[in-house]
């Protein structure tokens, strides 16, 4: 790709290029993988919420209570911060989760391995409405609300996808249809802010896709949009911004990266843990990126190179997050 990597980081994005040698970041251990890079932000990245997720996913801003919401999957637990005051707490549930999408009226609709519920984070209280049988050994994963107010969210194999699972889309009149199957750990259900491409990996594949999507949300011949295979990580869990990039935590890789619309890499941002999970914009004018991590399959060596493992992490990468509505729809038709 032509020009400097100032040159490519354009207006608002600009900021200092660094050479990305591992040495000059910090925390990081000397072998961490960066793959191959061409530009590097020099951004903050904090930890804002010191943690031990076993597997911190699913991370979703809630504009009417201003939290940023997330899970440890497999310790069944939800977790808020609220980066107003530093508050933060959380609530054991019943049951896996790994979505949580804002509800119109309050609350949250979460999607677990029981079904479809709503959360009132009032009294900390789940009532599974619409119950799902994903079938024995499955949990949902990735998931996230569409610009058009419609729920996308997925199965996988518990034993590390080894056996294939499946994407649905939950609609605002409360039917849920399997839109693809022979998938085995689904993640970067997004889509663009003009609501006709999606965006859909498939992490055991390494392989970021784009689909064409109609209005009523059915999805055309896919294409690869970007692939993970130069380096040692998976494609992970994904934002938008406002712009049309698509942020992707990578797994394995230490890094978050933004591609632009044509797939080509457009900033990598090294981070001090090895398995970023997932990410989400929050913050009042979604201007703040929120990171989770995980610890899972960790070994004792591994955690004392990256003590902050299982955390969730904020940096200000200098655009917006895509604006997502609250789901005001029903979960059972």
């Amino acid at each position: 790709m032509a020009g400097t990597p100032d040159e490519r980081l354009s207006g608002a994005r600009k900021r200092k290029a660094v050479s990305c040698e591992s040495d000059q970041i910090e925390g990081r251990p000397e072998n961490a993988p960066l793959g191959n890079l061409w530009s590097c932000a020099l951004t903050e990245v904090r930890c804002v919420a010191g943690g031990e997720d076993e597997l911190g996913e699913g991370p979703a801003w809630s504009a009417a209570e201003a939290r940023l919401y997330w899970f440890d999957i497999q310790g069944k637990r939800l977790n808020w911060l609220s980066p107003g005051d530093g508050a933060r707490g959380g609530w054991d549930l019943p049951v896996r989760a790994s979505v949580a999408v804002p509800a119109a009226g309050g609350g949250l609709v979460l999607v677990t391995e029981a079904g479809l519920g709503r959360f009132d984070t009032r009294i900390g209280k789940l009532d599974i409405e619409a119950p799902m049988d994903l079938g024995p050994g499955f949990r949902t994963n990735d998931g996230k609300i569409d610009v058009n107010g419609r729920i996308w969210w997925s199965s996988m194999d518990d034993d590390g996808g080894k056996r294939p699972g499946r994407l649905f889309r939950t609609d605002p009149d409360g039917q849920t249809h399997v839109v693809l199957e022979d998938i085995h750990i689904a993640n970067t259900v997004s889509c663009n802010p003009e609501g006709d491409a999606y965006y859909f990996a498939d992490s055991t594949r390494r392989t970021i896709w784009r689909f064409p999507m109609s209005a009523s949300g059915d999805l055309g011949e896919r294409s690869i949009f970007a692939t993970t295979l130069e380096s040692s990580g998976a494609p992970d869990g994904s934002a938008v911004d406002a712009e049309g990039y698509l942020w992707n935590a990578q797994w394995g890789a230490w890094r978050i990266v933004r591609y632009a619309p044509d797939g080509s890499i457009d900033q990598i941002i090294p981070m001090p843990v090895g398995q970023p999970s997932s990410c989400a914009f929050g913050g009042p004018e979604l201007s703040t990126l929120y990171v989770t991590s995980a610890r899972e399959r960790l070994a004792a060596s591994d955690l004392e190179s990256q003590p902050l493992a299982g955390s969730l992490f904020a940096l200000e990468p200098g655009v917006r997050g895509l604006p997502l509505p609250d789901f005001s729809g029903k979960l059972i038709p």
